[in-house]
C-alpha cells in the first residue's frame, strides 16, 4: 500500500479526543449500569450479564455496516466525520436518561434507553477508530495507537477518580457531566481532524445493509484464507476481550457483593488500573514497534493472568489497587498493538471494513462475556470472576502463539 502520509503526534492527539469521549462514557456505563440493574430491579447477575450484551448485538451486527458505509462516504467533512458529529449527539442524549430511567424504575424503559445510547455509540465508534490508520503511516501505527488509547484511558481515569464525588452526591451527576464530555471531545475531532479528500474520485458505490454483510462475509473468507494469520488474532481478540469484559462489567459488583467496599470505591480500583495503562499506552506502541507486535501482546497477556490470580487473596483496598496497577500496564501491551495487527494485514481501502472486522470479534466477545460471567457467578461466587477471566487471557496467549503476520510494514 502506498504511504506518502506523514505520522503527525499533534493530529493523533487530536484524533485522541474521541477515544478519550468513548471511554468516558463505557466507563461510567460499566461501572454503574450494572449496579442499577441488581440494587433497583433485583436482578440476578446472570440476567444482568444478558442485559447488558443486548448493546452489543446491535453493535456486532451495526459495525461492520458502517465500517464499510464511511469507506464509501464522501461529504465536504470527509469520510468519518459525519458520523461523528451525528452518533456523538445522539448518545449525549440517551446517556443521559439511562440515570434517570433508573430512578424511574420502569425496566422496560430503562433497557430501551440503553439499547438507543448504545446504537448512538456504534454509529460513531467504527469511523473514529478508522481514522488513525487512514491518516497514519503502518510503521507508525502502533506509536499512534498508543497516544488514542492514552488519551482513551485518561477518559477513564478521569471517570474513576472524578466520578466518584460526582456519583456519592447524585447518581444523576456523572452521567450528566460524562455525556457533555464526550460530546465536546468528539467535537474536537470533528473540527480538528482534517481528512485528506483527495479519495472523492474513488468508487463511491451505494452501500446497503445488505451489502456491508456480504463484505463482511467477504472479510470473513480471508480469515479463513489459507494462511491463519488474521483467524489466530481474531480468535485471540475474542478470548481477550471475554476476559476484560467480565471483569469491566462485574468488578464494581464484586466490590460491593464479595469485597464489602462501596461500588464507587471499586470504581476507583479501576481508576488505578487506568492510570497504568495510560502512562504506558505510547511506550507500549513503541515497544510494540521495536521488539514485534506479536511478542509484546503476549507479554501483556502473562501479565494479566498473574494479576488475576493473584488478586483471589487480596482483599484490601489498597494491595488491590496496586495489583490492578501492574493490570493496566499489561492491558496496555495487548490493546495498544492488536488494531495494528489487523489493519496492516490488508489494504487501506479495505481499512473500514477490517476495523469493522475487529469489532465484530471484540463485540462477539462481550455479548458472550457478561452472562458467561454472570452464570459462574451465579454457581460459584464471585471469586470465579477472576479465574474466568484469566483463563482466557491464557488461551488468548497459547492462540497468539500461531499468529505470523501483522507486524509492522516498511
Amino acid at each position: 500500500m502506498s504511504e506518502k502520509r506523514t505520522f503527525s503526534v499533534s493530529k493523533t492527539f487530536l484524533l485522541g479526543f474521541g477515544f478519550f469521549g468513548v471511554s468516558v462514557i463505557w466507563a461510567l456505563y460499566n461501572a454503574y449500569v450494572p449496579i442499577f440493574l441488581k440494587s433497583t430491579f433485583g436482578l440476578r447477575s446472570s440476567v444482568i450479564g444478558s442485559i447488558m450484551t443486548i448493546d452489543n448485538i446491535f453493535a456486532i451486527l451495526l459495525l461492520p455496516f458502517l465500517g464499510a458505509l464511511s469507506d464509501r462516504t464522501r461529504t465536504r467533512l470527509g469520510r468519518r466525520r459525519p458520523y461523528i458529529l451525528v452518533g456523538s449527539a445522539l448518545a449525549l442524549i440517551f446517556f443521559v436518561l439511562v440515570p434517570f430511567f433508573n430512578t424511574v424504575q420502569i425496566l422496560g424503559l430503562m433497557m430501551l434507553t440503553i439499547i438507543l445510547m448504545n446504537f448512538s455509540m456504534a454509529v460513531f465508534r467504527s469511523p473514529v477508530v478508522a481514522l488513525m490508520p487512514d491518516i497514519t503511516p503502518s510503521k507508525y501505527r502502533s506509536q499512534a495507537n498508543g497516544i488514542i488509547n492514552f488519551m482513551g484511558g485518561l477518559g477513564a481515569l478521569l471517570v474513576f477518580f472524578g466520578g466518584k464525588p460526582l456519583y456519592d452526591r447524585s447518581v444523576s451527576l456523572p452521567f450528566v457531566v460524562g455525556g457533555l464530555v464526550m460530546f465536546v471531545a468528539s467535537m474536537m475531532v470533528v473540527i480538528f481532524v482534517r481528512e485528506k479528500l483527495a479519495d472523492a474520485e474513488a468508487e463511491t458505490e451505494a452501500v446497503s445493509f445488505k451489502s456491508s454483510i456480504q463484505e463482511l462475509v467477504a472479510n470473513l473468507k480471508d480469515v479463513f484464507a489459507a494462511e491463519k494469520s488474521l483467524l489466530f488474532i481474531l480468535l485471540g481478540i475474542l478470548f481477550w476481550f471475554i476476559g476484560f469484559n467480565s471483569i469491566e462489567t462485574f468488578f464494581t459488583s464484586y466490590a460491593k457483593y464479595h469485597l464489602g467496599i462501596k461500588e464507587s470505591t471499586g470504581a476507583m480500583i479501576l481508576g488505578f488500573f487506568s492510570v497504568t495503562f495510560m502512562v504506558t499506552s505510547i511506550a507500549s506502541g513503541f515497544l510494540g514497534s521495536r521488539i514485534g507486535r506479536n511478542r509484546t501482546i503476549r507479554v501483556g497477556l502473562v501479565i494479566l493472568v498473574m494479576i488475576l490470580l493473584i488478586s483471589l487473596f487480596v482483599r484490601q483496598f489498597l494491595p488491590l489497587a496496586l495489583v490492578f496497577v501492574a493490570g493496566g500496564f499489561g492491558w496496555a501491551l495487548v490493546n495498544v498493538n492488536s488494531l495494528p495487527m489487523v489493519v496492516d494485514m490488508t489494504t487501506l481501502a479495505n481499512v473500514g471494513g477490517y476495523t469493522g472486522l475487529y469489532y465484530f470479534f471484540s463485540q462477539a466477545a462481550n455479548i458472550a462475556a457478561p452472562p458467561l460471567a454472570g452464570v459462574l457467578i451465579d454457581a460459584f461466587g464471585y471469586a470465579s470472576l477472576m479465574i474466568f477471566a484469566g483463563l482466557m487471557f491464557l488461551i488468548a496467549f497459547f492462540i497468539m502463539s500461531f499468529v505470523k503476520r501483522g507486524e509492522v510494514q516498511s
